[in-house]
C-alpha cells in the first residue's frame, strides 16, 4: 500500500512539473504556415525615407577637389596636414536642411537616392558630374517587453526587419506573445500603431515588416504572465501553504 501511494505521490508531481513547463506550439512558433521549401516572393518594395530630426551625412566630391569644397560643411581649419572634422545636417520641424551655396533644402519625405538626384540637379550649374554619398547617421530602433535584452539599438544600414531587430534584442522570451507584437512608427509628428502576427508567414507582407529609424517594437506579454503577475503575495502564499499541506498528508498516509 505504501508504495502505491508513494507512485501516486510521484504521479502527481510529474504532472504537476509538465503543466508548469509546457507551451502550446502555436504561441512560440514563428512562420507556423509556411511550408517546405516554399518560396515567397518579397512583395514588400520598402524604400527608406528622411524624417524630421534625422541626421543625415551628404559628402560632394568631383575630379577637382577645390571645386566641391564650397559645398560640404567642415568643423574647425585644416592645420597641420589634420583633415577637419566634417558636419552632418540635421533636418528641422519644417523637413528642411541648410545646405551650402544653395540654402535651404527639403528633403523630409524622400529616400537617399531622391535626394542624390535633387542635389544632383541643383548643382549641375557649379559642379560638373558631382559624386554624392548619403547616409542616414542616428539610425536605431527601440525594442520593448518580452524580449531577453530591451534596449535602443543603433543600425549600420538603410533598413533593418523586424526579425533582425529582435534578434539583437535576444528573441522574444517564452511568455512573448508573437502574435501581437506592435510597432509605433512617427513620422513628422504623427504616430502609427500597427500590429502583425509573427506566427504567419505574411507578416512579411507587412508594412511594418521592415523598421525605420526611430521604431519603437513592443512584445506583449501572453495570458501565462499577465496571469502569473496578477498573482500577490498572499495568494503566493495560500498556495504555498496547501502544497505543504497535501504533502504532509501524503507523506503521514504512506508511513501508515
Amino acid at each position: 500500500m505504501k508504495k502505491e501511494y508513494f507512485g501516486l505521490f510521484n504521479l502527481l508531481i510529474i504532472f504537476a512539473l509538465l503543466l508548469s513547463s509546457c507551451a502550446s506550439k502555436k504561441e512560440v512558433v514563428y512562420f507556423q504556415n509556411a511550408s517546405n521549401f516554399e518560396t515567397l516572393v518579397d512583395k514588400n518594395s520598402f524604400t527608406p525615407k528622411f524624417k524630421v530630426d534625422d541626421l543625415v551625412s551628404i559628402n560632394v566630391s568631383t575630379l577637382d577637389n577645390e571645386a566641391s569644397v564650397p559645398f560640404n560643411l567642415f568643423r574647425g581649419a585644416s592645420e597641420g596636414g589634420i583633415r577637419p572634422e566634417q558636419v552632418d545636417y540635421l533636418i528641422d520641424q519644417e523637413g528642411n536642411i541648410n545646405f551650402p551655396v544653395i540654402g535651404k533644402l527639403k528633403i523630409s519625405g524622400l529616400s537617399p537616392e531622391e535626394v542624390r538626384l535633387l542635389l544632383s540637379e541643383r548643382l549641375k550649374d557649379y559642379l560638373k558630374d558631382p559624386i554624392i554619398n548619403i547616409r542616414l547617421v542616428n539610425f536605431t530602433v527601440t525594442i520593448l517587453g518580452e524580449v531577453q535584452r530591451p534596449g535602443t539599438y543603433p543600425v549600420s544600414g538603410e533598413r533593418i526587419t523586424i526579425l533582425e531587430a529582435l534578434g539583437l534584442a535576444g528573441d522574444l522570451t517564452i511568455k512573448g506573445m508573437r502574435k501581437n507584437v506592435m510597432v509605433i512608427r512617427d513620422f513628422d509628428g504623427t504616430k502609427v500603431y500597427t500590429r502583425l502576427d509573427l506566427t504567419q508567414k505574411e507578416a512579411m507582407n507587412s508594412p511594418v515588416y521592415y523598421l525605420t529609424q526611430n521604431d519603437v517594437v513592443y512584445v506583449e506579454p501572453n495570458q501565462s504572465a499577465v496571469t502569473a503577475s496578477s498573482l500577490d503575495n498572499r495568494a503566493t502564499i495560500a498556495i504555498s501553504l496547501a502544497s505543504l499541506v497535501i504533502t504532509s498528508t501524503i507523506l503521514f498516509i504512506t508511513r501508515n
